[in-house]
């Protein structure tokens, strides 16, 4: 058989009509197949004789390619809580600081008690004194058993006044009196203390004397209402008395008049009965034991009399 379009072929090499042409794999396009040998009349030219480009295969056909499997991006989750304590180990922490805390307060407490008694003693030599009441003579203004108060820098300020109850030291005065134990803040008072508590009716200069018709006791001439702070049933008093009160001295009673060894009682000691100003430890301003019987001391309303500090020297 003769060559055509460059291909040589023996009839043995030819496909057998009808029957498919194997496909390549590789290519995966189909060889369309063959009929009989065409005539040389028929032969197509050189540009006519390659078949048409073969359509893609359809989809099915087509080997699958792997995707690899990627997992889809996911959203930030939020940090987990930290777990919580367990209700026990709370207790157990709270418990063991309360216990810490006891432990350093009964380790500071000796000394916060040494800071308290060193400020007591600095509060009692300077500032304030704490007298314990042992006898009736000021009663109903103090009852035995009473604490007060003294401030013992007021007078530094300001003159005595009338009417004020005092603290004063009664050696070479007031030897043998009833006392008012000077009982600190502890409530123990010292041996041998002669510090009594009498309520000031005299200045240096005043006139005080004993009794005018109606048996009152008057001060420059003027008679005294006693009625506010005089024990119930005594009278101002059962001595009678005249006397002006010397330069730096004070005239000083109790409430209680028919039990007071007060001024009365010491006429014929050195100053006739009157105590030293600079021996005035200070003022009794307030009850504070027992609470029943707790106030303040105050200066009663007939010492404010216009005419009353004629003769005396009350400058405060």
């Amino acid at each position: 058989m003769d060559d055509v379009d460059g291909f040589a072929g023996r009839a043995s090499d030819l496909p057998e009509p009808d029957k498919a042409l194997p496909v390549d794999p590789a290519a995966s396009v189909p060889v369309a197949p063959r009929s009989a040998e065409p005539s040389a009349a028929s032969a197509p030219t050189p540009s006519s004789a390659l078949p048409p480009p073969a359509a893609p295969p359809p989809a099915s056909s087509r080997p699958a390619v792997p995707v690899p499997d990627v997992p889809p991006p996911t959203a930030r989750r939020p940090a987990a809580p930290p777990p919580a304590e367990p209700a026990g180990r709370e207790v157990a922490d709270t418990g063991q600081a309360s216990a810490r805390k006891k432990r350093s307060f009964l380790r500071e407490l000796p000394l916060l008690l040494a800071v308290a008694l060193v400020l007591a003693l600095v509060v009692k030599s300077l500032l304030v004194q704490s007298f314990y009441i042992p006898t009736g003579s000021m009663e109903d203004t103090l009852q035995p058993g009473d604490r007060v108060l003294v401030n013992k820098v007021v007078y530094k300020t300001r003159d005595i006044k009338r009417g004020e109850v005092v603290v004063f030291n009664g050696d070479n005065s007031f030897n043998g009196a009833q006392s008012a134990s000077g009982a600190g803040w502890f409530g123990v008072g010292a041996q041998g203390e002669k510090d009594y508590i009498k309520r000031v009716i005299g200045l240096p200069g005043d006139r005080v004397s004993c009794c005018d018709a109606r048996g009152r006791l008057s001060v420059n001439g003027v008679p005294l209402d006693e009625s506010a702070y005089l024990y119930p049933g005594d009278r101002p008093s059962i001595e009678s008395f005249d006397i002006v009160v010397p330069e730096d001295r004070l005239w000083v009673m109790g409430d209680h008049r028919s039990v007071s060894q007060d001024s009365r009682a010491h006429l014929g000691d050195p100053g006739g009965g009157t105590v030293p100003i600079d021996k005035v430890v200070g003022l009794a301003f307030v009850i504070v034991w027992p609470l029943g019987h707790a106030g303040t001391l105050g200066i009663p309303e007939t010492f404010s009399q216009p005419g009353l500090s004629g003769g005396g020297s009350d400058r405060g």
